[in-house]
């Protein structure tokens, strides 16, 4: 576990927030990313091996999820308003693995294994299509208490990563939603469909 000892800011990478409550939950350990349009490389780049997760509700919609996830998208929006000024930080991750993936075959056995329906998760795969699709396999935390931080405007639009203030977050307690045995069975199971 990285523990920051400096006053520099943390990194976040931004998610969905119906992703990272399926996270939460374990009904996944994988994110996919090509990157942001505003992206300073223009193309995603890990930036580091553990975050937080900063939810976010931009581009989120029920239809680019499967039926038994809508709900969790509708849930998720309950009470947000694009005037909020607060946000809740809530959990932390580390990356397990970074599976770079470049056919539709490939994308095509992860399909029981994400959230996301088989045209959005395509058209992630098919955008800047010289560049693969990252595969992030998360092993997820979630903080005891949250902590509220003010949302500001250099945490906003198209980018995957943003960093957020270290007097606020260093040394949070936190606890792994899954357990050693549950993670490692999840990742063999993505390893085992890519097979």
């Amino acid at each position: 576990m990285t523990i920051h000892n400096d006053s520099r800011p943390i990194p976040a990478l931004k998610e969905w927030v119906a992703a990272v409550e399926a996270l939460r939950l374990g009904r996944q350990i994988l994110i996919m990313r090509k990157g942001g349009i505003r992206e300073e490389t223009k193309d995603f780049e890990v930036e580091s091996d553990s975050f937080y997760l900063y939810p976010t509700y931009e581009h989120q919609r029920k239809e680019l999820v499967k039926p038994e996830f809508a709900q969790q998208v509708e849930a998720s929006v309950a009470g947000w308003s694009p005037g909020t000024t607060e946000t809740e930080i809530r959990r932390y991750a580390e990356l397990a693995e970074d599976i770079l993936l470049s056919s539709q075959e490939e994308l095509d056995k992860l399909r029981e294994l994400h959230m996301w329906t088989d045209h959005f998760a395509e058209e992630r795969l098919k955008w800047k299509k010289t560049k693969p699709l990252h595969i992030m396999l998360l092993r997820v935390y979630e903080l005891e208490r949250p902590v509220i931080l003010p949302i500001e405007p250099e945490y906003n639009g198209c980018k995957s990563w943003i960093g957020l203030p270290s007097d606020k977050l260093n040394k949070r307690p936190r606890r792994p939603v899954l357990t050693d045995e549950q993670f490692e069975a999840a990742v063999s199971k993505v390893k085992a469909a890519l097979m």
